[in-house]
Formats: C-alpha cells, structure tokens, sequence
C-alpha cells in the first residue's frame, strides 16, 4: 500500500535537502514537492487559498494568517534564520545617520507591512536604538498576504510603478528596509551592522527566525500524529545538515552556510535548534515586537501557536 502524499512546498536549503532527497521521509507519508521559484508566492498561496498539505511559512505572516482564522498550524520547525542589522539601508551622504534621524521621515519596507524581515529590523530600531516607530511613516511596495489585514494609520503604499530603490533617491524615501543594494550608493543605515547581529545573539539570546513550516489543520485533525512525524523527519534532515556543516564537509559553502558555521562557533551549539524550548526566547521576543507594531491586537500564548504533539519536541 502506497503512502499517502503530502503535497508539499519548501525552497532547497542545506537543512532540507535531505528530505526534498528522499533520503529521509516522514513515517507513514511522502512529502510530495512542489517547486514554487519565488517562495513568497508559495506563502501567498497557502495563506489565501490552501493549496498545499505543508507549507514553508514566514514567521509574522503565520501570526497574522492564523489571528485571522486561516486553519492551519505551525510545527516548531525553524528553516530559516539571519541577523537583520544589515538590513536597512540608507543613501550614502544623507543627513540620516543613524536611527534616531529616522524620527519624522519615511522608510520603505520591501513587500508588506506584516514581512518578518520588516518586523525584525523594526524591532531592532526600536529595542536597540530607542526609535519610536509611531513617528515614521512606512512606506510599503506591495500588498500583505492576508488581505484582511489592516495595518496601522503610519503605513501606505509606495506610488505605482516607482521602486523603493528610486524613491530613495529621488528624497521621497530616508531609508528603506529589506532591499537589495542595487549600487554603492546604498549603504547600511548601522555602521555596526556585521558586528551587532551575532553581538544580539551573545548578549540576548537572538538570533531571530524567519521561517517555519506549516501544516493545514484538517489534516492534523484527522492524523494526530501526523505534526509529530512530520516535525522527526525534517529534524533528521537537519541533523544530518548540521553534521556536514560542522565537519567542514561542504564543498561550496554558501553565505548562508556560513552563517550558520559562525553561530555555532560562537555558541556552541547548533545553529538550528528547532523545538519551542531552546527557541522561547526569540519566539516571545518577535510576538512582543508584533503586538508592539500592531501586527498582532493582542498577546498569545507561544504554545498555542504549535501543533499538539509537537510543543515538546526538541531537535
């Protein structure tokens, strides 16, 4: 008898390669993979219409998703992480130096108001640098995934047809947040900006999360252990990452693999660890940041946000 197939989306990523593979599989199922180029589109999906079994996620637009009664669960499986220092760019020879010049001005913010990458720089803004968030104008080039959604009166959309990058130029913008540098004209905001990220991780604890993954709650409902065996696999598939990576057995590391590589020296420890344990402290830390940007109109409980049968899972 042929497993059942989970239909499935997740970019190839060091510490999934083993399961997009097959060389590991969830017991019981095949995750059948669906290669969706611009993953974005993937999450826009799976937030308005459903389409997938289980489903990479960004982290804030899951909070919103599910705020907004979208059914479907997340399993404390963190792909995806960075330092978001560098992330907000200025124009070199500005009179913006720093985040405190931002008070008043206006800063675009790639895609939409509710990006994880945008409420993380955010939050860093305001927690390291004491900006009041409420004083700047967000200025964003797209639309949120949930379209039920509203954000707060500060935030509006950029003019049609004009690219943040431009609008920065041209004086309509002071910054902007979650671009890529398209000249050498655009620099980070903080001059720090390397050194403060893995800085955050020694002193606080952060290394923020930007994506897990998630699972639609009917199938859930009718496989209770199915967020459990789903949760073991991609562990193993991450395990076995981890362990080439600390071995200094990949050939062409990339800069995300060696990101990882500097965390772990720093640390420790794994640079991934996945479960709500050993990642409390940046959870709590990006739901504070939410329900202090209005992503969020309240506090949650962090368990709640995870499947049962996973809140206790540690890889």
């Amino acid at each position: 008898m042929n497993a059942p197939r989970l239909r499935t989306v997740s970019r190839s990523q060091g510490n999934n390669l083993a399961l997009k593979s097959g060389a590991v599989s969830p017991r019981g199922y095949e995750l059948d993979f669906e290669e969706v180029p611009v993953l974005v589109q993937a999450f826009r999906r799976m937030v308005r219409d459903l389409e997938f079994d289980v489903s990479e996620m960004a982290l804030t637009t899951y909070l919103t998703a599910r705020a907004h009664g979208v059914p479907f669960t997340a399993l404390p499986v963190f792909l995806v992480r960075g330092f978001h220092h560098g992330a907000i760019l200025r124009l070199e020879g500005s009179d913006v130096r720093g985040p405190q010049d931002l008070a008043g001005r206006r800063v675009g913010v790639n895609r939409g108001y509710t990006v994880t990458t945008g409420v993380w720089a955010r939050s860093i803004l305001q927690d390291e640098h004491g900006l009041d968030l409420s004083s700047v104008t967000w200025v964003l080039s797209g639309d949120e995934h949930v379209e039920s959604y509203r954000p707060p009166a500060n935030v509006v959309s950029a003019p049609a047809g004009r690219s943040l990058t431009d609008l920065l130029r041209s004086g309509a913008l002071d910054a902007v947040i979650g671009v890529e540098p398209d000249g050498p004209d655009l620099v980070p905001l903080l001059s720090d900006a390397v050194e403060a990220g893995p800085r955050a991780l020694q002193q606080r604890g952060i290394f923020p999360i930007n994506h897990l993954i998630v699972v639609r709650d009917d199938l859930l409902a009718a496989h209770p252990d199915l967020g459990a065996d789903v949760f073991e696999a991609f562990a193993r598939s991450k395990h076995l990452y981890v362990d080439r990576l600390l071995a200094d057995e990949i050939q062409e590391p990339t800069t995300t693999d060696r990101m990882y590589r500097h965390v772990a020296d720093l640390t420790g420890a794994d640079p991934l660890p996945y479960g709500i344990e050993p990642n409390r402290v940046v959870l709590e830390h990006l739901l504070r940041s939410a329900v202090d940007q209005r992503i969020l109109d309240r506090t949650v409980e962090l368990d709640e946000l995870f499947a049962p049968g996973t809140r206790d899972l540690i890889a």
